[in-house]
């Protein structure tokens, strides 16, 4: 009975240390890929599952450094970087949960976007299409950040040009961990540890948000239910690590 007892106590315990995520169950194990659904974007090695947009592979631009992704913005063309370019995966999603680590120069902008549909031949950027959660330099007292920072909803964590989020960024040159989640219409961000932002996608209120913005002229932003994960080249140096999605 003693034996029968403590194992009881024992799967009690295990029972309470499971955790609940849009309403599924993640162990602590979950996080690794192949535990929980989990599969790794990034293989802290190579580029591979990635690619240009429009292109069949990833520019030179983007180089992989001590397990991290990296823009390496020097060389520059226009806004954008030489042999660069919004890198796209391979994959499409739909309802997914997307972990990454970023980390930015100072005064430095990039993005994450989602949902993207890569058709060169209508939509000349990622952006055209996908909604992003803004990656910034939002600076602080006393220091600069990037000028975007000054414009509601384009500091770090927002949903750019759309949605203010609640504010939970790390200066430059700290990892910050954040978390997008689109299941069934319905999205959520997540930054270091805090739920920063909520909205509905495709219904009324999101188109009144599209039509506000400046991609009201753009009939086919945020429209896809389906596509690519994008990460921006937007000139300025920035690390990107640990990226891991689970479909929903």
């Amino acid at each position: 009975m003693h034996k029968l007892a403590t194992a009881v106590a024992m799967l009690a315990i295990l029972a309470c240390n499971t955790t609940k995520n849009n309403g599924q169950t993640m162990s602590s194990n979950d996080n690794a890929p192949g535990k929980g659904g989990w599969a790794a974007l990034f293989d802290g090695k190579t580029t591979r599952g990635w690619h240009t947009y429009g292109k069949p592979a990833a520019g030179k631009a983007w180089k992989v450094e001590d397990g991290t992704l990296r823009l390496d913005a020097r060389s520059k063309k226009d806004w954008q970087t030489a042999e660069g370019g919004d890198i796209v995966t391979d994959e499409e999603f739909e309802n997914f949960h997307l972990k990454l680590e970023w980390k930015l120069s100072p005064r430095g902008n990039s993005g994450i976007m989602f949902y993207v549909h890569e058709d060169t031949a209508r939509f000349a950027y990622p952006w055209h299409t996908g909604p992003e959660m803004q990656v910034l330099d939002n600076g602080a007292e006393g220091r600069e950040g990037h000028p975007d920072a000054k414009i509601t909803s384009h500091r770090a964590g927002d949903l750019y040009d759309l949605l203010v989020s609640k504010e939970a960024v790390k200066p430059p040159g700290e990892w910050n961990k954040v978390e997008i989640v689109a299941n069934n219409g319905q999205l959520d961000f997540y930054m270091n540890g805090q739920h920063t932002l909520s909205t509905g996608l495709w219904d009324e209120n999101w188109r009144n948000m599209v039509g506000r913005s400046k991609f009201k002229a753009l009939p086919s932003f945020g429209s896809y239910k389906k596509g690519r994960i994008a990460l921006q080249d937007h000139g300025d140096d920035v690390w990107f690590r640990n990226i891991m999605i689970r479909r929903l």
